[in-house]
């Protein structure tokens, strides 16, 4: 898995966890294995077995396994490890960008940038998807067709909160339900997943970037995926909601001609590499501000 920080610093990475996701993915026997596990009751369950306080003993082992500082976190005592993972960040340590013409991350995460076909489709890695089969709305797929797709997947040890790209009126939430597959791109290389897997979207009617489509998509063992508001006023680095134990995904959906993003972050995208970026963090600018 190749992934570049934004100062251009490479970084290859090979876990155990993706040796396995290699294995259950790339084999007949392994698919067979991860059809029950990624059935929506099996997420539900794992979710309510990691809110129970019993779960609490898998807290400190995952903070050491996977480096996290918790010194930019809120200091205080979980009550399970949804409560852990769902943790919210300390003042200051993710601060946003408030130029109103400047497009930030929702979230922490490994993004990656697609151009969205004439006709609606976008490709990512080796698999072909099309906006009406992303939304399951031919109309509203339409709209966003010339535009760009921003994926930014979530690993476990990111911070899983997410946050409004900038002011604007947001509509009603949709669901659409469906099955829990990872989200590390072995299991995009096997499964439309992002077609596949639970989600739930909304429309953020914006004033210096259109209307942008933000989409939270769930994952392989995620129980829930929790936003604050329905229909609202809503503005810039307010927090839109969380997702519990798991690796997600966000996804936004511009318009054509609307936002010109960051250099960087398209020529790694071109490249097959992921940038990392932080909650809060410019990655594009309103082409009426360029």
């Amino acid at each position: 898995m190749k992934l570049k920080r934004r100062d251009g610093t490479m970084i290859e990475r090979t876990d155990g966890q993706e040796k396995l996701l290699k294995k259950l993915y790339g084999t007949v026997w392994g698919r067979m294995l991860l059809r029950p596990l990624t059935a929506p009751a099996i997420s539900v369950f794992a979710g309510k077995l990691l809110s129970t306080r019993l779960s609490r003993i898998l807290i400190n082992p995952f903070i050491r396994q996977n480096h996290i500082d918790m010194s930019q976190f809120e200091r205080r005592t979980y009550d399970s490890y949804n409560d852990f993972f769902s943790r919210k960040i300390r003042e200051g340590f993710r601060p946003v960008d408030m130029h109103p013409q400047h497009l930030i991350s929702p979230c922490d995460s490994k993004l990656t940038v697609l151009p969205v076909t004439e006709k609606a489709s976008f490709t990512l890695k080796h698999t072909r998807y099309c906006a009406v089969s992303l939304l399951k709305n031919k109309k509203l797929a339409d709209e966003y067709a010339g535009g760009f797709v921003l994926i930014f997947r979530l690993s476990v040890e990111d911070y899983h909160r997410y946050i409004y790209v900038a002011d604007g009126e947001k509509t009603e939430n949709i669901r659409i339900p469906g099955v829990f597959h990872t989200v590390n791109p072995i299991a995009n290389d096997y499964y439309p997943i992002y077609k596949e897997n639970t989600r739930e979207y909304s429309t953020l009617h914006t004033g210096e970037f259109g209307d942008i489509l933000m989409m939270e998509v769930g994952a392989l063992l995620v129980g829930k995926i929790v936003n604050h508001h329905e229909k609202a006023h809503v503005l810039r680095g307010q927090e839109k909601g969380y997702f519990q134990f798991g690796g997600s995904t966000v996804v936004l959906l511009l318009k054509k001609n609307t936002v010109r993003i960051d250099e960087d972050i398209l020529n790694n995208s071109r490249q097959g590499v992921e940038t990392i970026v932080r909650c809060g963090e410019k990655i594009g600018t309103a082409v009426s501000g360029t």
